[in-house]
């Protein structure tokens, strides 16, 4: 019998294709080490910054973004390539875990596949390299706790310990000329959280104008609202019932519906109807006893002159995490209904003062001595709305670091010690470890030690000669020793006073060793047709 045509099954539908085997691992290589290689100029002290400019019609002059942090960088692209997503990915986890180390996820992971490549390239199976790499994980994520240290949370070592790595992280970024001041103010707004870490007691506001020094922290809630004409502008011992609640309907607001009347008498019974109904709901407001009343929502001339006239004072249409903020700060509870009085004393929110005060050309309601006094704000001035997003950018990776120390209380030397540290411990591993996952070993090794060779890099340093000055330093036994980026040497980072959080490099190590070894087991790509369109 002949056999005419194609004898294999067509699978996949028309204008479905599909990469297998080496041309597959190789999109999938060339993708995220593409991706690992435009953030890694941002990594370290002397990185550089990004412009991130939209393309959309009408946007390309309003949100330009001007950052060198690797999370919103990543976050901002939109990419093709399946591994190039997994790393933005990871970037985002760690963001969103620990709050920084998101250009150093995303650069280990690159410099892990680029590395695996090698390995690849000369036969070696991709199993064998993701035992070794699970082997040298293990290896390294031991050495980095070994040399990890703690101190008593209520210690003045502590204390310093949290300052360091503030000034740490911020030096990386653009307020790193400053870094001595706003580290010192992060700490304090974190240390007043006592322990907790629930970002939101901590408000950051931006204002434009002044300089980046006139920023400060100030004790107590500030809300970017003002308080309603006809009403105090001082409060003292505040009782604050906070609502979210319609006080729009004291004049007729019927949708969709017809009423006919016979007479503007008809228009003004339901009229009466609608402010009688209004009424009511104030009376039920009013028996809570508060001193002042804060709306999500907008409140009519009709309630509002209620409201006024019983002496309370009115904040309307704060924003939902305003309004939240407030609520934490003061203990007290949203409300949408108010038909339980007799509750008043668990919902009503306390404070010592409240009163209107002016930031730069803007005025804003400040709640002093709230009930749990963890809440402040910090106020950030700037030259420009591009410097205040990249300065609210830097303080709330500061925060998320300082608060994951708090609760993990573990720190580690900065300035590559960590990533030297355990790349030696891979090596030392690898002398151990018989057949082709030794291989596997050394390459982790050798992409760990990347992460300081980068960073000499982008300081214009010459990293070969640092990076060997910096094993030579650690094999006589100093174990402190680190990156001076000032200088360009090798310095001890106890004297320089640079740390860094323990929780951050376990999150990176962990993430960025996960994310390549999902990449490296790849030896398919399938991409679906696309879904046509039918005429009807």
């Amino acid at each position: 019998m002949d056999i005419v045509g194609n004898v294999l099954p067509q699978v996949l539908k028309d204008e479905a294709t599909e990469d297998k085997g080496e041309m597959a691992r190789l999109q999938s290589f060339v993708g995220a080490i593409a991706v690992a290689d435009l953030v890694k100029t941002t990594l370290g002290p002397k990185g550089m910054d990004k412009i991130l400019k939209p393309t959309g019609p009408g946007q390309e002059m309003t949100h330009i973004t001007v950052t060198n942090d690797g999370a919103t960088i990543l976050k901002s692209m939109y990419v093709e390539n399946p591994a190039a997503k997994i790393l933005i990915e990871i970037s985002k986890t760690q963001d969103e875990e620990v709050g920084d180390g998101t250009t150093t996820v995303a650069v280990l992971a690159g410099e892990l596949l680029r590395e695996g490549e090698k390995l690849i390239q000369k036969r070696i199976h991709p199993q064998h390299v993701i035992a070794g790499w699970r082997i040298a994980r293990d290896v390294a994520l031991k050495r980095l706790r070994d040399i990890s240290s703690e101190n008593d949370i209520n210690s003045q070592e502590f204390h310093d310990d949290l300052v360091k790595i503030a000034r740490t992280t911020l030096s990386s970024k653009l307020i790193t000329s400053d870094r001595d001041y706003f580290a010192d103010l992060c700490v304090k707004a974190v240390l007043r959280l006592k322990g907790s870490s629930n970002l939101d007691y901590i408000q950051i506001i931006k204002l434009p104008g002044g300089t980046i020094r006139d920023s400060y922290l100030d004790d107590g809630f500030i809300l970017k609202k003002q308080i309603t004409i006809g009403c105090k502008r001082r409060i003292e011992n505040a009782k604050i019932l906070v609502a979210n609640t319609a006080m729009d309907y004291d004049k007729i607001k019927i949708y969709g519906t017809k009423v006919k009347v016979n007479s503007m008498d008809k228009v003004a019974e339901i009229e009466a109807a609608e402010k009688e109904k209004m009424k009511h709901k104030v009376d039920k407001i009013l028996k809570y006893q508060p001193t002042v009343f804060v709306n999500r929502q907008l409140i009519y001339n009709y309630p509002e002159q209620l409201l006024a006239d019983s002496g309370i004072t009115v904040i309307e249409h704060a924003d939902f995490e305003g309004m939240e903020r407030v609520a934490a700060a003061t203990g007290a509870e949203i409300l949408s209904t108010f038909d339980a009085p007799e509750r008043s004393a668990q919902v009503l929110g306390h404070c010592d003062l409240i009163e209107e005060i002016m930031i730069g050309e803007e005025k804003m309601i400040k709640f002093s001595g709230c009930k749990k006094n963890e809440a402040c704000t910090i106020v950030l001035r700037g030259a420009s709305t591009h410097i205040l997003d990249e300065v609210d950018r830097s303080i709330h990776d500061a925060l998320c670091v300082l608060i994951t120390t708090v609760k993990n209380k573990r720190v580690v030397w900065g300035g590559g010690n960590s990533e030297m540290q355990m790349a030696a411990a891979c090596e030392e591993e690898a002398k151990k470890v018989q057949g082709k996952q030794a291989f596997a070993i050394e390459a982790f090794a050798r992409a760990l030690r990347q992460i300081p060779t980068i960073i000499c890099d982008n300081g214009g340093y010459d990293s070969a000669e640092l990076i060997q000055n910096f094993k030579v330093e650690l094999q006589k036994g100093n174990q402190s020793c680190g990156l001076n980026m000032t200088d360009g040497t090798i310095g001890n980072m106890s004297e320089l006073g640079v740390k860094e959080c323990l929780r951050v490099k376990e999150q990176a190590l962990m993430a960025a060793s996960e994310a390549a070894e999902l990449i490296m087991r790849v030896d398919d790509i399938v991409k679906c047709a696309p879904r046509k369109r039918e005429r009807a």
